[in-house]
């Protein structure tokens, strides 16, 4: 095993010494920047210096809670000072002030805290100091995870660099790299009590494991079914830690870990006569594909109908219609993410399309939510699903007398 490894490193030597300078020197920039960032976490606040009392005006712009959030973090401005108060989402939906009094104290390096009370414990203002340290260096935090990321993505490009072509490593360093550069412009707030720098590292995890993952899978390599469980096991972090989404929770739990398994199967069973690291794959016929559609559009109306019977409240309540239609949405959505799960057990060219389709309505999602840097994600599977689609075409084209069997 390990000399067949050995066999999969950068063969090309100039293009190796270039990968394993990038790979040192964004790990050494991500490491400097987590030590930096921690020793001014590590600080001491010294001496605090009263500044009074102060009344805040509540920050009404800044909030957009519904009821899947479980924590609220209300916001209290003066001028450039800021108190953020937190609240559950039950304490939220009561809460009517519009003011509040604090009292604030100044650390020896300047940074400003408010409290409630006038005379906080030391552990409190110890607390409290982290906490504000902490998110006045997010940028840094958030370059120091990015980087990390970019680090391990160049070691992959490295150690298995003569497993892919010079368009596939390019491709998914520049995703990779886009990536990095958004998640410094765009960081991600503090959400349901998580700290921002966590939610940040979660969704670039996610993004290479995706990315990593569609790669393979355009490759006819089996082995994208184990990163796969990576990325659905990511995923179940990232709805836990947000309390959100648990619909796709339930989904990733009892469809797409069990698919992925029972597919690594399946393909393993279905290798290229000639290249045991293909996988043989295939199309629908015609009357296949008719099936396949009229099934989704039974499963979009159906549901859709169900779901928009429901009295259920959204952030769309004001408009009837655009309620009606995003539960239709989310109905073809399902269907299509399905369909597409089977379509790679089952080593269809198809599967591509329902990417397209899947990548689209998700990429809607996440400019809603406003989490950017997940859209590059999704420029990753428009491209991608392109690459894949043309070469599994290619494939079925020139072994179409083979005609490999479903199972």
């Amino acid at each position: 095993m390990i000399e067949k490894l050995k066999t999969y490193i950068e063969p090309n030597k100039t293009v190796c010494i270039a990968e394993t300078v990038l790979f040192v020197l964004a790990l050494t920039v991500s490491l400097v920047s987590f030590i930096i960032g921690g020793v001014r976490i590590g600080r001491d606040p010294g001496n605090m210096t009263p500044l009074g009392s102060v009344e805040m005006t509540r920050d009404f712009e800044a909030e957009d809670y519904d009821e899947d959030c479980t924590v609220c973090d209300v916001a209290f401005v003066n001028g450039e000072d800021t108190y953020i108060k937190v609240y559950s989402y039950e304490e939220y939906e009561e809460l009517e002030i519009d003011t509040i009094t604090v009292y604030g104290y100044e650390a020896e390096d300047g940074t400003r805290l408010f409290f409630e009370e006038n005379d906080p414990a030391p552990d409190l203002i110890r607390k409290t100091y982290t906490a504000t340290i902490t998110n006045n260096n997010m940028g840094l935090f958030n370059l120091a995870n990015a980087l990390l990321i970019l680090a391990v993505s160049v070691l992959v490009v490295l150690l298995f660099g003569a497993f892919f072509t010079t368009y596939e490593k390019s491709w998914f360093l520049s995703i990779m790299i886009l990536a990095v550069i958004v998640s410094v412009i765009f960081p991600e707030e503090s959400a349901n009590g998580v700290n921002g720098i966590v939610i940040m590292l979660l969704y670039l995890l996610d993004t290479f494991l995706n990315i990593l993952c569609e790669l393979l899978i355009s490759k006819q390599s089996r082995y994208n079914f184990l990163v796969s469980v990576l990325v659905e096991i990511t995923e179940i972090v990232m709805c836990l830690v947000l309390m959100y989404r648990f619909a796709t929770m339930v989904t990733t739990l009892f469809f797409w870990l069990p698919i992925d398994i029972v597919s690594f199967i399946n393909w393993s069973r279905h290798k290229d006569t000639e290249e045991e690291e293909l996988t043989a794959v295939r199309k629908l016929t015609g009357w296949q594909e008719v099936l396949v559609l009229c099934g989704i559009a039974v499963w979009t109306v159906a549901v859709g109908w169900l779901i928009s019977g429901l009295d259920i409240q959204t952030d769309f309540i004001q408009s009837r219609s655009l309620e009606t239609m995003i539960a239709y949405i989310d109905a073809c959505a399902s269907a299509v993410g399905v369909a597409n799960g089977l379509f790679i057990f089952f080593r269809l060219r198809e599967q591509w399309i329902a990417w397209y389709i899947c990548a689209a309505l998700e990429a809607v999602i996440n400019i809603l939510s406003g989490q950017y840097v997940l859209l590059v994600l999704k420029l990753g599977y428009f491209t991608n699903t392109t690459y894949g689609y043309i070469r599994w075409s290619r494939y079925i084209k020139s072994h179409a007398e083979e005609k490999p069997s479903l199972f």
